[in-house]
């Protein structure tokens, strides 16, 4: 370490913690536990990325539009991650984009997004839309469809998936 620069070295460890505190910061809900939508995200630059990711591997966009409070949103994602079979499918064939719609402060996040895609949300949350690779709006489906007792069906979900997975 040069002892001419010392400031710079403070100056280096001081964004170093600010950027730990920020990446680890606490849930918006904490009784909801972690967040599974990020907050700071804008759902137009997610949708972009996601369709360069699926048209470079042929695979669909899957928007799931919801809320870190929605319980039911939380459910929808553990299935979609704890389940193998419904992991698989999804990996396969779709990249998924968690769209942040809460209204918390007076603000409505992503507001264009959800008005882009019809206001898929006036199903409740969560509600999915499949996007081909180029954007295109193919469905739009009330997840309520998916939930079986305290959950979501994987059968039913593995049976929306293969009904919107891309052809070969």
């Amino acid at each position: 370490m040069n002892p001419r620069h010392p400031p710079v070295m403070a100056l280096l460890l001081a964004a170093c913690v600010f950027l730990g505190t920020v990446l680890r910061a606490d849930p918006e809900y904490p009784k909801m536990g972690p967040d599974i939508y990020d907050v700071h995200a804008s759902g137009t630059a997610q949708i972009n990325e996601a369709l360069g990711k699926a048209a470079r591997e042929h695979k669909r966009v899957l928007l799931d539009f919801g809320a870190n409070w929605c319980i039911w949103c939380k459910r929808l994602h553990a299935t979609f991650e704890t389940d193998p079979s419904v992991s698989k499918a999804l990996e396969k064939d779709f990249i998924v984009v968690m769209v942040d719609i809460n209204k918390r402060h007076g603000e409505a996040r992503n507001a264009d997004v959800n008005e882009r895609y019809g206001n898929p949300i006036a199903h409740g949350v969560p509600v999915l839309v499949v996007l081909d690779s180029d954007g295109k709006q193919l469905t739009t489906k009330d997840s309520g469809e998916l939930e079986e007792g305290e959950g979501h069906s994987p059968a039913k979900i593995l049976a929306f998936l293969a009904a919107w997975a891309p052809r070969a």
